[in-house]
């Protein structure tokens, strides 16, 4: 763990600076409660290394996932609040926040029928994937529940589901109902394979982004936001006007 850390800063002088992205909406930072970071001092060496990459900021989301990560917003919140007495003894000024990444299947259409109050990254934005390996049932139906109790979705790595490569008009519907979309920052430096690098060119491309985010879940993805690709693609995005980041 630590020797990955030390790799990080041994190149910093040939990272990517990350100050025109501020803030990280989307990445697995509360220890212990999904995929992502496994203990507290995991937690407080990611964040330290983010911050040293130029993020000022982070809203993390854990997975609400029910099948394999039983997440409810107590259980977040009580969380984001042991980190933040963690980063205050270590003397980490930094504002984190918390939110959540939620698998759109049964469960959350359970959750909007009963009229449950969702984990937010801002105001009324939901952050929401769906499989990777097949093309969702229902997601729709979902979606429009979510707009008609006032949320607005933000799609999760749009690039990652990779079955879309054969039916790229899903995302124009996707956006034609008023949704989101967030690119994970690794995707361009092909960290999830070629089609998913090339998925989120075309959708930069057509300009579909709005949001940007890390998603990081370990020191493997704080080395891969080092990837030289990332800094100009990054340039590009931010000139494009669209990312709203800076919003959050």
């Amino acid at each position: 763990m630590f020797k990955l850390f030390s790799k990080s800063k041994e190149r910093s002088s040939e990272q990517t600076s990350f100050g025109i992205v501020a803030t990280d909406m989307h990445s697995h930072l509360l220890p212990g409660i999904d995929d992502g970071s496994q203990n507290m001092e995991t937690t407080v060496q990611l964040i330290k290394g983010m911050m040293e990459k130029g993020f000022t900021k982070f809203i993390t989301t854990p997975h609400i996932m029910w099948e394999m990560y039983q997440n409810t917003p107590d259980i977040i919140n009580q969380k984001l609040d042991l980190v933040r007495e963690r980063l205050k003894v270590e003397n980490i000024d930094v504002e984190i926040n918390a939110a959540a990444e939620y698998f759109l299947d049964d469960y959350v259409a359970g959750l909007l029928s009963k009229g449950e109050k969702l984990l937010t990254v801002k105001d009324n934005m939901v952050l929401s994937e769906f499989s990777l390996a097949s093309a969702p049932h229902g997601l729709k139906e979902i979606l429009f529940e979510m707009q008609m109790q006032g949320y607005q979705p933000i799609i999760a790595h749009p690039e990652r589901y990779m079955y879309l490569e054969r039916n790229k008009e899903f995302y124009e519907e996707l956006k034609d109902i008023g949704c989101y979309f967030q690119l994970n920052l690794l995707s361009l430096a092909g960290h999830y394979g070629k089609t998913a690098q090339d998925l989120a060119l075309h959708l930069m491309k057509k300009e579909y982004y709005d949001f940007v985010g890390t998603d990081l879940h370990h020191f493997r993805h704080l080395d891969g936001l080092d990837h030289p690709s990332i800094n100009a693609h990054l340039i590009k995005l931010f000139a494009s006007g669209k990312i709203k980041n800076a919003t959050l």
